[in-house]
């Protein structure tokens, strides 16, 4: 069993970097730029590897469980966002991280 939550964290840390890589490719000046810039297509690729990652993981974690258990990439795209793009992590952020955390770790703890 621990293996399959091996491959949900791969999963979950795969589909983050795309989504970096997507956010650094939406700096293009138009959307076919965008689509084409190398940024966008390793963007594209790691979120299907993510899927793939994702889909062995459900093998034998309950989707119940594995589904809400994605929501750590919401709370390192907020930190990985300031970090690297400068954008603001407000007051409203903070407490929508913590909601985010908390419902995790009770997950983890029951699962």
């Amino acid at each position: 069993m621990t293996l399959y939550w091996v491959v949900l964290l791969l999963a979950i840390t795969t589909s983050i970097g795309g989504q970096v890589l997507l956010k650094s490719g939406a700096g293009e000046q138009n959307f076919m730029s965008q689509l084409f810039a190398w940024h966008t297509i390793i963007g594209l690729v790691l979120y299907g590897g993510a899927a793939m990652f994702y889909i062995v993981a459900l093998r034998r974690i309950p989707m119940s469980v594995a589904l809400p258990f994605t929501a750590i990439s919401y709370v390192a795209a907020a930190f990985l966002g300031n970090a690297i793009f400068g954008e603001t992590i407000s007051l409203a952020h903070m407490g929508a991280i913590a909601l985010i955390c908390s419902g995790v770790l009770l997950l983890a703890f029951t699962a």
